[in-house]
C-alpha cells in the first residue's frame, strides 16, 4: 500500500489510536488485540478496543467488586466473577448513561454491536483455556427493529442537484463560499448518488483512481480490499467539469497532493467535511427526509434495484459480501409493494381498475371463490 495514501494515513491513526487505548485496558487485552492484527482491519479493533474500554468503565462505576480494582491492574481470570446477569446490567446501562458530563445513548443495534464484541474477547480467551465460562454467549442479543428505507425520489434527487448548482436557498454566509466550492460539490453528490460509493470511499480517491477511458474509479473497500466501480455520463461529467475548471488550479499542501476532492484550505476532505456538504444542500430541499450521505447510498441501492430488479448485481456494485446485508437494507421494495396492492382491489365492480394493464380483471365476491382472494393476496406480499 502506498505510504501516502488515504487509507494507509487512517491506519497509522488507528494504530496509535489503538495502542492509546490499550494503556487504559488490562494487561491481558494486548495478547487479544494481537491476534486481531490478522484478521480485522485497524477502524474494526479500535472500535472493539473502545467498546471493551466502555464495559471496563461500566465494571468499575457499578460493580461492587471491580469498584476496587484498577482496570489495568486486572487478571484474565477475574472475568470469569461475572455472570449473564451483569452481563444483561451492562447492556441495560448501554440504554443510556451519563460520563463525565456528556450523556450517551445506544440503539437496538448499538448494544448489539457492542454485545457482540464482548462476545468475542470472551471467546479468545476461552479457547485459550484462560478463562472457564463466556457469560456474553448466555445474553440475548437485542430485538432490532426494522426500519423503513429513507431515500429521496427522483424529483427530489433533481432538486438536490439543482440547488447545488445554483445555491438558491442558502444562506447568506453559505453563498460567500459556494463559487469556490460549487463544481466540487456538485462532483460530489453526483458520484454519490451516481455510484453508491461509501463517504470513506469518496473521499479517500486520488487523482489517478478516475478513469475516463472506462468510466472507472479504484476505490478501496471497508476492509482494505480494492474494487473497480464504473460510472455514467452524468458522473462522467460532473467530475471532468469539477477536474477542469476546478480541482487543476488547486495547489494542495504537502501530503494532500493525489486527492481528488480537497477543501477550501486545500487538504484531503474529511468523512465530516462531506456529512456537513450533504446537510447544507439537503436543509434546502422539499422534504421532511433526513438526509445522510449513506441515504444517498440507500437512494442509489434501492433505484438500481427497482431498475434491474437484479440483487445480486447490487450487493456486487454496492460491495456487500453477504447478498442478504443488501436485502434489508436496500431491496425492501415495501412501498412499491403497498402502492401495488393499492391497485389490486376494486371496491365497485362497474368502475375500472386504476391500472388496467398490470391488474387481472378479476370479479372478487363473498362466500363464493376464496381460493382467487388469496392468490389475488399472495401476488401483493
Amino acid at each position: 500500500m502506498d505510504k501516502n495514501s488515504y487509507r494507509h494515513q487512517q491506519d497509522l491513526k488507528n494504530i496509535e489510536k489503538i495502542r492509546e487505548l490499550l494503556e487504559e485496558l488490562p494487561g491481558f487485552c494486548k495478547q487479544y488485540f494481537l491476534s486481531l492484527e490478522s484478521r480485522k482491519s485497524t477502524n474494526t479493533r479500535k472500535n472493539y478496543a473502545y467498546d471493551l474500554l466502555n464495559f471496563f468503565h461500566f465494571l468499575k462505576e457499578h460493580n461492587p467488586y471491580f469498584e476496587k480494582r484498577e482496570i489495568h491492574s486486572l487478571k484474565v481470570e477475574e472475568l470469569d466473577l461475572l455472570s449473564p446477569m451483569d452481563i444483561e446490567e451492562y447492556m441495560s446501562y448501554l440504554q443510556y448513561y451519563v460520563r463525565g458530563q456528556k450523556q450517551f445513548t445506544n440503539s437496538p443495534e448499538g448494544r448489539a454491536r457492542k454485545l457482540s464484541s464482548l462476545r468475542t474477547f470472551y471467546d479468545y480467551f476461552l479457547k485459550k483455556k484462560m478463562i472457564q465460562t463466556n457469560p456474553a454467549r448466555q445474553v440475548d442479543v437485542p430485538k432490532i427493529k426494522e426500519h423503513n428505507i429513507i431515500r429521496l425520489e427522483p424529483n427530489e434527487v433533481a432538486e438536490l442537484l439543482d440547488q447545488t448548482e445554483s445555491g438558491e436557498k442558502l444562506t447568506k454566509k453559505q453563498l460567500e463560499s459556494h463559487q469556490k466550492t460549487k463544481l466540487r460539490d456538485v462532483a460530489i453528490l453526483t458520484l454519490l448518488l451516481g455510484t453508491g460509493i461509501r463517504v470513506s470511499e469518496c473521499v479517500g480517491l486520488n487523482l489517478n483512481d478516475v478513469n475516463f477511458d472506462d468510466y472507472s474509479l479504484k476505490i478501496i473497500r471497508k476492509g482494505g480490499n480494492e474494487d473497480l466501480v464504473f460510472f455514467g455520463d452524468e458522473v462522467a461529467d460532473a467530475l471532468f467539469d469539477y477536474l477542469e475548471n476546478d480541482r487543476d488550479f488547486k495547489t494542495p499542501v504537502e501530503g494532500h497532493e493525489d486527492a481528488l476532492f480537497i477543501s477550501m484550505k486545500n487538504m484531503r476532505l474529511t468523512t465530516r467535511s462531506i456529512e456537513r456538504l450533504v446537510k447544507k444542500y439537503t436543509s434546502g430541499v422539499t422534504t421532511l427526509k433526513r438526509i445522510t450521505p449513506h441515504k444517498l447510498r440507500s437512494t442509489f441501492g434501492t433505484n438500481l434495484y427497482q431498475e434491474t430488479g437484479d440483487i445480486y448485481l447490487v450487493a456486487d456494485t454496492l460491495g456487500h459480501k453477504d447478498v442478504n446485508t443488501t436485502r434489508k437494507h436496500y431491496a425492501g421494495m415495501k412501498e412499491a409493494n403497498k402502492r401495488k396492492a393499492a391497485k389490486a382491489l376494486r371496491l365497485r365492480e362497474n368502475r375500472p381498475a386504476p391500472d388496467s394493464e398490470s391488474v387481472p380483471n378479476t370479479k372478487i365476491t363473498p362466500d363464493t371463490d376464496h381460493s382467487s382472494n388469496e392468490d389475488i393476496i399472495n401476488q401483493t406480499n
